[in-house]
């Protein structure tokens, strides 16, 4: 068996996720081996690989150099049921026996050994060129596609160009010296969220192929609708490009869907007609997004009905000549009707193929005969009430703007939705947003000045003049909503200045003197080394990671005290939103390393979003739950739970206590984290509240508005 870790990019996780597998496989007994482990200096991937049993690299020499691979015959020769085998697309030093790491991995299958390994995207064959493309690195350790193929598991580690991006900052993934060039050159936002892409599509693609091979193992023959896949048939005419265009509006309709273009030849192989009109049409449908396909076929629509079948098709597009329409009525012999009738779970489409100007009028028509006056009274009726009830909401405050621009999105018909404020500098920040991709500065579809400072930016079909109008009116209020609440937070911290200066002297002598202690434990651990005299790997280790964790500690003392010397100055922005709480606390877990592993979570299935700026409820329970981690001891773990109370979701970080002393800055609760997640919370509007547990330990409660979306019913309809 071949287990395969994909990522997109180094340093997303592969190794640590192939370690840890094989740390819980020997756990429940399984003989599990480190055939080969490259680590890359990177501590916690090393910390991983403690325990399990490696097998020694082999040394060989090459060009009066020497090198260490796989040593794959004792590997063999030690035959465990697992083997852990890093970095599978890898060249074999010359001298080995095979040329590709992959060559040995495939003689431990032959011999029955499971192998465990890891791989990158950018070293697939199929894909060589297009990561060059991307990143402008070669990539000259290539797999044949065909070797990833046949593993049995493949698991996608995936990470937001964000997360990678602060993982190196932190230094997890280069050293220092390599962590500025890597981050303006190979690991750019764009290349990391094109290469993140091409990942997923082509895992999409392999669990594709795997359900194709079930269903036709198991004789499945009715399409299952995992994803549209729409089939437009093309006869070869030019009236068929007003049939391709109709089919690309159906599949635009549906992100994610496929569109394919067929046309049957002769099973001679002999196209018939002309063959310029079908290469124009295959680049008609290239330009749509879909591709092209000849298939040979003595009967048109078995061939068509074979083929929709094989690919699991949803939907047939077909184009209906007048000649087929009256064969229909006299005797149903057209090929439309006979795919129809035999098409079974597949929606079958008949298209005029009369012209693209015809085909318009006619779907006009069509669409006109079914609206009566009546209906478009009722419409127009149900819409001007739900637009004063839009209003009317709006006017009276009720609700935050993240929930109103919701609203107001569905009401118009809109795909997205953002209140853009323009910073001193001339550049631009969302005040709140609603939908998805919401747009994050001017050029939207639709642009609405607001104010001196606020403009209203949509995604969507423009509102027609009138609602135009309304829809100004009603952003406008949101504005005026959202200034107020500013004055109102404003107004309350100049009321507490006072207390507030006095606490943040004492919290910064009380930050002064816990950076000097940990600098001094770590001056004294590296003192410690430079002494002369034996001492063991293991102790020197020791003394390295003593160092290592006190000056850890002063770099995050270091930041909260910027992010709240930023805050309390007004240089921190704040948006306001939507967000997936449990995408939150993974990437809470993500940046604090192994160590998040050691949190227990307890949260709701349905637990729904909450309206919060994302980066700093990001930053907020990070802090927390470090301050937690640090303070608890080994068998007794924090705990982050999370509870629904009416409109309001309440996210707690408890510790133990143990470590906390009665009286010092951590214990009381008016420690730097705190603090700096106290005034964060406040710059969002939220509330924090800290209490002392009954073991002495501590418990921080963050409490957030939940983003309840307004109730659906007719009135909220909006005809497109």
């Amino acid at each position: 068996m071949l287990r395969i870790y994909l990522g997109a990019a180094p340093g997303v996780g592969k190794t640590y996720a192939m370690l840890a597998e094989g740390q819980r496989r020997r756990g429940r007994g399984t003989d599990v081996v480190v055939g080969l482990l490259e680590a890359h200096g990177r501590r916690l991937t090393a910390q991983m690989a403690e325990g399990l049993e490696a097998v020694p690299r082999r040394v060989l020499s090459y060009r009066g150099a020497t090198f260490t691979e796989m040593d794959t015959d004792a590997l063999l020769a030690r035959h465990p049921q697992v083997a852990l085998v890093d970095e599978l697309a890898h060249t074999n030093v010359p001298g080995c026996r095979n040329v590709k790491r992959w060559q040995d991995v495939d003689e431990l299958l032959d011999a029955g050994i499971d192998v465990i390994t890891t791989l990158n995207i950018q070293h697939l064959e199929s894909l060589n060129d297009v990561t060059e493309q991307i990143t402008g690195v070669p990539q000259r350790e290539t797999l044949p596609d065909e070797v990833a193929r046949r593993a049995e598991q493949i698991e996608l580690v995936d990470m937001t160009p964000e997360a990678l991006r602060r993982r190196m900052v932190h230094g997890n993934v280069y050293p220092p010296d390599r962590i500025d060039a890597a981050l303006t050159h190979y690991f750019r936002p764009g290349n990391l969220t094109a290469l993140r892409e091409l990942a997923l599509l082509w895992l999409a693609d392999r669990v594709d192929e795997g359900m194709q091979r079930y269903r036709a193992e198991h004789g499945i023959a009715a399409p299952w609708e995992t994803r549209e896949r729409i089939i437009v048939a093309i006869a070869g005419e030019k009236a068929d490009q007003a049939v391709i265009r109709r089919a690309a509006r159906i599949a635009a309709r549906t992100p994610g869907s496929d569109l394919i273009a067929v046309h049957v030849t002769p099973a001679d192989g002999l196209t018939a007609g002309d063959t310029s009109i079908l290469d124009e049409q295959q680049a008609l449908v290239t330009s749509l997004g879909g591709s092209f396909r000849q298939i040979p076929g003595e009967d048109v629509a078995d061939a068509l009905l074979q083929f929709a079948r094989a690919e699991n098709a949803t939907q047939m597009v077909l184009g209906a000549s007048r000649r087929s329409r009256f064969l229909t009525l006299v005797a149903g012999k057209s090929t439309p009707t006979r795919l129809a009738r035999r098409a079974e779970h597949i929606d079958v489409h008949l298209v005029s193929r009369e012209g693209a100007e015809h085909t318009r009028r006619h779907h006009a028509r069509v669409l006109a005969m079914p609206r009566s006056r009546r209906a478009r009274a009722a419409e127009a009726s149900a819409r001007a009430a739900a637009l004063t009830r839009l209003a009317s909401s709006v006017l009276r405050g009720r609700g935050d703007p993240p929930t109103l621009l919701e609203e107001i999105r569905e009401m118009f018909g809109l795909e997205a939705v953002s209140l853009l404020e323009r910073r001193p500098d001339g550049g631009w920040f969302v005040a709140a947003s609603a939908g998805e991709r919401a747009p994050e500065g001017p050029g939207a579809d639709v642009q609405l000045l607001i104010s001196e400072t606020f403009t209203l930016a949509a995604r969507g079909p423009r509102p027609g003049a009138r609602d135009m109008r309304i829809l100004h009116s009603c952003a406008a209020e949101v504005v005026a909503g959202i200034i107020h609440g500013r004055e109102t937070r404003q107004d309350a911290r100049a009321a507490a200045q006072p207390d507030g200066q006095r606490s943040r002297a004492g919290l910064i002598a009380a930050t002064t003197q816990k950076a000097h202690e940990l600098t001094t434990a770590a001056q004294a651990a590296v003192d410690r080394l430079a002494e002369p005299g034996p001492r063991t790997a293991e102790e020197n280790a020791a003394l390295v990671s003593s160092a290592r964790r006190a000056l850890a500690r002063v770099a995050r003392l270091v930041n909260d005290a910027s992010d709240l010397s930023r805050l309390h100055a007004g240089a921190l922005e704040t948006y306001l939103r939507p967000v997936d709480l449990d995408e939150v606390i993974a990437a809470c877990l993500e940046d604090l390393g192994p160590g998040g592993h050691h949190i227990t979570l307890q949260t709701p299935e349905d637990l729904p979003d909450v309206i919060a700026d994302a980066a700093l409820l990001t930053r907020i329970l990070t802090s927390l739950m470090a301050d937690a981690l640090h303070h608890s001891p080994a068998d007794a773990p924090p705990a982050l739970t999370a509870a629904v109370t009416g409109s309001e979701v309440t996210i707690c970080v408890t510790d133990q206590g143990e470590g906390r002393a009665a009286g010092n800055g951590n214990g009381n609760g008016n420690g730097l984290s705190l603090r700096l997640a106290r005034d964060l919370a406040e710059a969002m509007g939220d509330t924090i509240r800290s209490e002392r547990t009954p073991d002495g330990g501590r418990r921080v409660a963050i409490i957030l508005p939940a983003a309840i979306r307004p109730a659906r019913h007719p009135a909220h309809a909006h005809p497109r």
